[in-house]
């Protein structure tokens, strides 16, 4: 085996046995396989001679290169005629004797050998070093490694972009685009970006840089009709998009939450006493605003601001009795709170079947419909504070699902508790008629493991995360849930009315 640019291939060829004091002659040829004599190596023949003593020899084989692509070819060598010296030649067209001599020589079982040639002209495999790099907010610049693999030959352009993801550019990286050229039997490039340092304490951020179709320079595949030359232009790799990923400068960010540890977490989300809570209650405050670099203290309120204040100041009132976090270290505020969530949600749910029985709804599609869509968008608001607040996705994913178990828990478990401990003490038994819940429940489940699947689905690098990323992925996701919500009322619903048969 030899590579194409090799130059030479030198065979062994070994003298085993006999009386090693006597010369003794082989001849030797080479025969064409899928290489071809004069086009891929030279045609060689002879006659070796081992002199006394001598029990292995070197056969010199010119290997041709060229610059086209091809498969992988070979060719053979072939031994003959082994014999005492001074005994006719096979080369040179006299045969050898077969008569029987006093020294008998022979040919071993390796009398023939396969040289194999392997093609060094592919034009390369261009991938990124990494599929994903963490790089410190503070440190300025960063460089990213392209690799050049499976072959070197040629000049080649790449082009390359940055693609913004939660990270902007302009704002947390310097934009950039551009075409990397790699010369002849060159193999690795470096690009430099630009980390802006905001100085803001924030969570993670991260953008990609992505590849371009690799362009051979000098390509005289282009000019062969030989679909195997084309075969050897550059071509990208594995990994052609990879996430770039900007951490908090752990200095800033160590500082930072040492000082929050210190001044106790609960003073930015407690409040002091009633008289704080109501006074905010009653106060028109601007909202957040995320294209303002300000804080919502700097602003005035909108005219949003003060319809949202007056469609809400009734919920602010009532909560604002809850009492403060000062109190009992915070239980009191706990278990009211607890209590006035399990109040509203019956109360939600009386209102909602009330409307539905208005309006002439099956009580099963006004569960599914308005009792939990009162209940549920509370939950989504309070998820979407929770994950523009928080570093990871955690805190939002669990507020919904905890959330959502707290509402079935005091909106069904905690009343069917109370009503079967009540009809057991009158010795009876409660019993609640299923109805359609096996098939609401069943489609519920498989549109969950559709849900479950696209947010393992978005883990992959090219969107980063269970929330956020590029603004397409998070439309499409947007998109495919709210229509695994449509799907599962409009079933249950034709469920409920008999228009298609259930369980």
């Amino acid at each position: 085996q030899c590579l194409e640019n090799c130059g030479s291939v030198a065979l062994t060829v070994v003298r085993r046995g006999g009386d090693l004091t006597r010369t003794l002659t082989v001849d030797y040829r080479t025969e064409d396989g899928t290489a071809l004599a004069g086009a891929d190596y030279e045609a060689t023949r002879g006659t070796l001679r081992f002199g006394p003593g001598q029990s292995r020899l070197l056969l010199p084989i010119r290997i041709i290169d060229d610059d086209i692509y091809e498969q992988d070819e070979f060719f053979r060598v072939r031994l003959s005629a082994p014999r005492p010296d001074g005994q006719p030649s096979t080369v040179t067209g006299t045969p050898a004797s077969t008569t029987p001599t006093i020294t008998q020589v022979s040919l071993g079982t390796n009398s023939q050998a396969t040289v194999t040639i392997f093609d060094d002209d592919h034009a390369g495999l261009f991938s990124f070093e990494l599929c994903s790099q963490r790089v410190n907010e503070s440190v300025g610049s960063m460089a990213v490694t392209i690799m050049r693999t499976s072959g070197s030959r040629g000049l080649v352009q790449l082009p390359y972009t940055t693609i913004p993801g939660t990270a902007m550019p302009g704002e947390d990286y310097v934009e950039l685009s551009g075409t990397l050229v790699f010369q002849n039997d060159e193999t690795l490039k470096n690009i430099e970006i630009q980390i802006i340092d905001d100085e803001e304490y924030e969570k993670n951020k991260n953008f990609f840089i992505e590849l371009g179709e690799p362009v051979l320079v000098e390509n005289k595949a282009e000019e062969m009709a030989d679909d195997v030359a084309k075969q050897g232009c550059p071509i990208l790799g594995e990994t052609s998009r990879m996430e770039v990923i900007i951490e908090e400068s752990y200095e800033f960010k160590s500082t930072v939450d040492k000082l929050m540890k210190k001044t106790n977490l609960a003073l930015v989300v407690s409040s002091s006493s009633w008289r704080e809570q109501f006074v905010n209650a009653v106060t028109v405050s601007a909202g957040e605003d995320d294209d303002d670099e300000g804080t919502s203290d700097d602003r005035l309120p909108s005219c949003f601001d003060y319809i949202m204040h007056f469609l809400t100041v009734f919920w602010k009132v009532l909560f604002a009795f809850v009492p403060p976090t000062e109190y009992m270290n915070g239980w009191a505020c706990f278990v009211v709170s607890i209590s006035l969530i399990g109040l509203l949600t019956a109360l939600t749910g009386d209102l909602a079947t009330q409307f539905g029985c208005t309006i002439g709804l099956k009580s099963s599609v006004t569960a599914i419909v308005f009792v939990a869509l009162g209940t549920s968008v509370p939950d989504t608001f309070a998820s979407k504070v929770a994950a523009i607040q928080d570093q990871y996705a955690d805190a939002s994913i669990g507020n919904v699902t905890g959330s959502n178990a707290v509402n079935v828990f005091l909106g069904i478990g905690l009343a069917w508790t109370i009503a079967a401990v009540y009809w057991a003490a009158q010795g009876k038994k409660f019993l609640v008629e299923p109805g359609n819940l096996a098939f609401s429940v069943t489609i519920f489940t498989i549109f969950a493991f559709f849900a479950v699947a696209t947010l393992m689905y978005r883990r992959r690098p090219e969107v980063g995360g269970e929330l956020g990323g590029p603004r397409g992925s998070k439309y499409f996701t947007s998109c495919v849930f709210i229509t695994l919500w449509l799907s599962y009322i409009i079933l249950s619903s034709l469920e409920a009315y008999c228009y298609i048969p259930g369980f």
